[in-house]
C-alpha cells in the first residue's frame, strides 16, 4: 500500500490522547491513526497482515522454542536450542516485506552465535546439506533463494501459491520446525559418530 502525506485538523486533546496511546504501543502517531482509520473502514494494513502471519507462525511453535518479540511489526525471532555440547541456541529471524502482494514475502535468517570453531564448521556443513537437499527437492537455483555466510543461512520466503496470511504463517512455522528437527538429528548423528 502506498503512503501519502495528508493534512488533518484535529483537536489538541485528541492528539494528546493519540500520542499517549502511540507511546504505550511503541509506534508513531501517524501509524496509530492509520491503524485506527483502517480498522474503522475495514481496510487491512500491511502491519495487520504481518501480525496475522506472526500469530499463526507462533501457534505452530511447540515448547522447544521461545518467541522473542521485536520492536517492529515486520520482525519476529524464534529461539531453539540443539542437543549438542553447550546446548547452542539457534535463532530463526523472520523479516516480512511491507508489500507482500508478489511471490516474495520476506526472509528467514537462521544463525548460531558461538565461539566454538568445531560447532561453526558443523553448522556450516549442515547449511550446505540443507540447501542441497532443498535444491534437489524444489529444483531451484541456490543463488536465487539462499545466502550462506560464516554462521548464518538466509533464505527468501516465497508464497508458492499460498494466498491467505494464516496459511502463510502456518507454512513458515512448519518450515522452521522441520528445519530444526533435521538439525537436531544431524547433531545427534555427529555425537554418535555418524557421518
Amino acid at each position: 500500500m502506498k503512503r501519502s502525506t495528508y493534512s488533518l485538523i484535529l483537536m489538541d486533546d485528541v492528539v494528546a490522547a493519540i500520542d499517549r496511546l502511540a507511546a504505550q504501543q511503541g509506534t508513531s502517531r501517524s501509524n496509530l491513526i492509520n491503524q485506527i482509520l483502517a480498522e474503522h473502514v475495514s481496510c487491512v494494513t500491511p502491519e495487520q497482515q504481518m501480525r496475522q502471519i506472526f500469530a499463526c507462525l507462533t501457534q505452530q511453535m511447540n515448547s522447544a522454542f521461545r518467541i522473542q518479540e521485536q520492536g517492529s511489526d515486520a520482525m519476529l525471532s524464534i529461539l531453539g536450542s540443539v542437543q549438542y555440547k553447550y546446548r547452542p541456541t539457534i535463532r530463526y529471524s523472520v523479516e516480512l516485506h511491507r508489500e507482500m502482494h508478489g511471490e516474495k514475502v520476506g526472509i528467514l535468517k537462521i544463525s548460531c552465535r558461538t565461539q566454538s570453531q568445531t560447532l561453526l564448521n558443523a553448522i556450516q556443513q549442515f547449511f550446505l546439506f540443507w540447501v542441497q537437499l532443498e535444491q534437489a527437492y524444489e529444483g531451484i537455483e541456490i543463488q536465487e533463494l539462499y545466502q550462506i555466510e560464516s554462521n548464518r543461512l538466509t533464505r527468501r520466503l516465497r508464497r508458492h501459491g499460498i494466498s491467505s496470511n494464516e496459511a502463510l504463517g502456518t507454512a513458515v512455522g512448519k518450515y522452521i520446525q522441520l528445519f530444526h528437527t533435521v538439525l537436531q538429528s544431524y547433531f545427534q548423528g555427529l555425537q554418535q559418530g555418524v557421518p
